[in-house]
């Protein structure tokens, strides 16, 4: 249920009155005659260690998210052996599970993972954990492993944890019966002051390859369909959830550029998140960012020449493009592409904007049959990159055709939820 605010579509800007500031912490000195006043010293305060919050979370919730993961006799496992991201070529079971976001009471930005199960010979299972600051934003998906804590790059207020289990060709499936998360600071140095305009998000030349394998999975579920649109990587740090747009790329080709989501893992590899610093890259960290390790295997003979599953490296690709996309910025053949990587720095230049009402949709596309890839829960502040006219949306008395894309949560919102008087938002591009 929608609920307006006092400030609709349309209707003049109503201000609130400024109240007075509380004063605290504050001494005031009265100079008496022939009298000195000075303030005792306050007593140096012991450090207080970091507070943890731990929570088991709930493996028995299956659902949209998940990837040919089955729960049964109280442990998660591989459903079919025999299904794998298509982009990989790979003969071993796969399955991943999205588990629910945990609201934790104060900022973290590390979080510790204890697992119990069983990873039989050649079989595994990888745990990777993101975080939603106050302002809704995700940060990328980073490994934890046994006795190493994922360190997210900022403190967020929710913990969502993703399992991905492999198993062997004609072998056992890794049983998982159950997860606990540990979340804290990590009590390094308190962050610099954002700066007044954010950087622009991180582009690249990669060479691009068609992804095609109409009719196969890929790593987040999607079953790739004739003229499909959206972008493969190699690293499940940027993968969206089946159906969103959470993670997602510009592509400009020799026709046009498209924005597209990440909804697939690879070419080659799926530990090389290239479009990080050096020093933040899960693997391959002496290449410099924005090259692929591919390229360089093929260009340089890095790694011998392989991928890091042992692999000679026949292109250098660094991004697989669906059939509609591939088509659609003007590519005929493999060739080279700028990629801008949306999520990234600033995520490009943006501008922010109340907004109204609660439980608003944010859309795949501009229309309000498109995938519901978030909700705004109340009146909150969104940062817009463009907008584009699409399906008329009729609500409360007020209709508009504009929609916004607002980058931080990769989809659409209708401007008539935007909270200012302008029907087309003043100095905001056209997607």
């Amino acid at each position: 249920m929608l609920t307006p605010s006092s400030r609709r579509r349309g209707s003049a800007p109503r201000r609130r009155p400024r109240t007075a500031r509380a004063l605290t912490g504050t001494v005031c000195l009265l100079a008496l005659a022939g009298t000195t006043l000075a303030a005792a010293p306050a007593p140096a305060a012991d450090p207080v260690p970091p507070a943890e919050v731990s929570w088991r979370a709930d493996l028995s919730r299956t659902g949209a998210d998940d990837v040919n993961v089955r729960y049964d006799a109280g442990a998660l496992r591989v459903r079919d052996g025999s299904l794998s991201p298509a982009s990989l070529g790979r003969d071993r079971g796969y399955a991943s599970a999205v588990l629910d976001p945990h609201h934790v009471d104060r900022p973290v930005d590390r979080v510790a993972v204890d697992l119990d199960a069983t990873v039989p010979d050649a079989a595994g299972v990888e745990v990777d954990v993101r975080g939603r600051a106050a302002d809704g934003t995700w940060t990328e998906w980073r490994r934890a492993a046994a006795g190493a804590p994922a360190e997210l790059p900022r403190d967020v207020v929710d913990v969502q944890a993703r399992l991905t289990l492999w198993n062997a060709r004609g072998g056992p499936t890794a049983v998982v019966r159950a997860v606990t998360l540990t979340a804290d600071e990590a009590g390094t140095a308190p962050a610099e002051p954002a700066p007044a305009t954010r950087a622009a998000a991180f582009s690249a030349r990669v060479y691009a390859t068609r992804e095609g394998l109409v009719g196969h999975t890929t790593a987040n579920g999607h079953v790739i369909r004739a003229n499909d649109h959206f972008v493969a990587l190699p690293s499940r740090r940027a993968l969206s959830p089946n159906g969103s747009a959470q993670y997602s790329v510009q592509v400009c080709g020799p026709a046009r550029c498209e924005t597209a989501p990440v909804w697939d893992v690879g070419p080659w590899n799926t530990h090389d998140d290239h479009w990080n610093p050096s020093a933040q890259r899960e693997q391959w960290k002496d290449l410099p960012q924005g090259l692929p390790e591919a390229q360089a295997a093929y260009e340089d003979g890095y790694n011998g020449g392989r991928d890091e599953f042992g692999r000679q490296v026949a292109n250098p690709a660094g991004i697989d493009l669906a059939d509609g996309t591939f088509y659609n910025v003007g590519l005929n053949d493999n060739g080279w592409v700028t990629v801008t990587y949306l999520w990234t720095e600033g995520g490009g230049d943006t501008t922010s904007f109340p907004t109204w009402g609660t439980d608003v949709s944010v859309r795949q596309q501009a229309t309000t049959d498109s995938t519901r890839v978030a909700s705004l829960p109340g009146p909150t502040t969104v940062r817009v990159r463009c907008q584009v006219h699409g399906q008329v949306v009729n609500y409360d008395g007020y209709s508009n055709d504009a929609w916004s894309y607002l980058p931080d949560y990769g989809g659409y919102v209708s401007n008539i939820f935007i909270d200012v008087a302008d029907a087309w938002l003043p100095g905001v591009p056209t997607c």
